[in-house]
């Protein structure tokens, strides 16, 4: 509503997770360098977790674009409630592969025949599976035996795995201790600080076209930080339906009010 009324080429604050609206705060700037030293270093695990909301899928998406396709081949698994086999399938099918074996035995054969095949062209392979808090035990022991998929100088496969705070728990588990100590890099998100979620909305004005309408008061910003606790997702529900209200109101600021309702709208859909 509020699109062409301020003067955006699109809309500032959808929630989809858009590599070009990515806001590098020194966090994801560092998670960003962590995933790229674990892969050029070929580390074998990699572990990124985050808050719901804190950008973890965005930063992956960036991530998958930075990486070299002329080197590099990616598979990408975003539904990890699958079996073995079905994981095994999976990320054959996300490396191109086709005519896929039946059995789990053969399917890790093929695995391994694919991998060593593309190692010897001189490609390497980055396997990452998103929500990976929901990988169960078999699953992630499965994914924890291709990890052991090897030649003489490298491994063949670099995991990345992306996952809710509920992740550390779940390899916490002592069955999983195998896998844990194969986590070389890691590193955790955190929220946006008061400073970063300013620029960060900033950035999303003027990615979308903005022209310094609306501008945000600080009494706003400082609503909308604590209602949201600088998680970006929350922020960007926020900051649309403040815009909508100052629109509602044919202002050229957001301020105080705009964000209060926005919060309240938010609890509504929440409660």
């Amino acid at each position: 509503m509020y699109l062409s009324y301020y003067g955006f080429n699109e809309m500032p604050f959808n929630i989809t997770p858009d590599p070009k609206f990515l806001f590098l705060s020194p966090t994801h700037q560092e998670a960003l360098q962590h995933l790229k030293f674990g892969v050029r270093e070929r580390k074998g695990f990699i572990v990124l977790i985050g808050e719901v909301g804190c950008g973890k899928t965005t930063l992956c998406r960036r991530f998958l674009n930075e990486l070299d396709p002329a080197r590099f081949d990616t598979a990408l698994i975003l539904n990890p409630r699958v079996t073995e086999t079905q994981m095994l399938k999976a990320i054959l099918g996300e490396l191109g592969e086709t005519k896929l074996a039946r059995s789990q035995v053969d399917l890790v054969s093929q695995m391994n025949r694919v991998l060593l095949e593309r190692i010897h062209r001189g490609r390497d392979i980055v396997l990452i599976i998103d929500e990976a808090q929901n990988l169960s035990f078999e699953v992630l022991e499965q994914v924890r035996l291709l990890s052991n998929l090897e030649t003489d100088k490298q491994k063949l496969l670099q995991i990345v795995l992306l996952g809710q705070p509920e992740l550390k728990e779940v390899l916490a588990r002592e069955e999983l201790r195998q896998l844990r100590q194969r986590i070389l890099v890691h590193y955790e998100l955190h929220p946006l600080s008061h400073r970063d979620m300013i620029h960060y909305i900033q950035h999303r004005l003027t990615l979308a076209g903005g022209s310094g309408r609306p501008s945000f008061t600080p009494w706003a910003l400082r609503a909308i930080h604590k209602a949201s606790r600088g998680i970006p997702r929350v922020v960007n529900n926020l900051c649309d339906k403040a815009m909508l209200s100052a629109f509602i109101r044919q202002s050229d600021e957001v301020n105080y009010w705009d964000a209060r309702r926005a919060v309240r709208d938010m609890a509504l859909l929440t409660s």
